[in-house]
């Protein structure tokens, strides 16, 4: 074998097989979803891990695991129509208040989107411990500032929040009626986004935390 022969097979990539198979040990290892890029520097020089999950996330449909995009990363997912055997029967003790609700939904639906913009969809006031309280479950984060006067601050949803219901990007979204058909938007009409309440303005400054969750 002479130099160059050891040198082209030093820095020769794996067979795409090997590759898929790197893969998947590292999807299944990781407690995160995994981006292209990081795989990029895990695997060996020249892999191309982009083409690896083409051929990962076909061979693994059907299955009872799938390959699944959750924004820019990929992880293994329990199959969609097979959900039912991983839920258990729990006493719900606390549920996300209305108010929470209703802004999550609106930096879902109309991100990026300002306090003020929240604030105006909604009608009433975005008390800081609504929005604390969602950042600290890591569902939204900021944006990037608006290039307006003042330069407000945006937020958007997370990879988080993809992942836990189970999204590849807010573009996959339900509409109003299947929120409410699954059990995950009250029955009862929303505020009329965009305009006040019968003239009521709801002060959620001073309700502070404590309107983030209902008992």
């Amino acid at each position: 074998m002479t130099d160059t022969d050891e040198e082209r097979t030093l820095f020769e990539a794996p067979p795409i097989a090997e590759q898929e198979r790197m893969v998947e040990a590292i999807l299944f290892a990781s407690t995160e979803p995994v981006t292209v890029a990081d795989l990029v520097q895990r695997m060996p020089h020249g892999a191309d891990p982009a083409e690896a999950l083409v051929y990962l996330r076909k061979r693994y449909e059907g299955r009872g695991v799938n390959v699944v995009k959750v924004g820019d990363a990929w992880a293994f997912r329990t199959a969609p129509d097979l959900g039912f055997l991983m839920r258990r029967e729990t006493v719900e003790t606390r549920k996300l208040s209305r108010a929470a609700i209703e802004t999550l939904a609106i930096v879902a639906y109309h991100q990026p989107v300002t306090r003020a913009e929240i604030e105006e969809i909604r009608g009433v006031a975005v008390s800081r411990g609504t929005i604390d309280q969602l950042m600290e479950m890591e569902w939204i984060r900021l944006g990037r500032r608006r290039m307006t006067p003042g330069r407000p601050v945006t937020f958007v949803v997370t990879e988080t929040f993809l992942d836990h219901f189970g999204l590849e990007s807010a573009r996959d979204l339900p509409g109003i009626k299947e929120l409410r058909a699954a059990g995950l938007l009250d029955s009862r009409p929303g505020p009329s986004f965009g305009a006040s309440r019968d003239g009521a303005e709801e002060d959620e400054a001073t309700s502070g935390q404590s309107e983030l969750f209902e008992d």
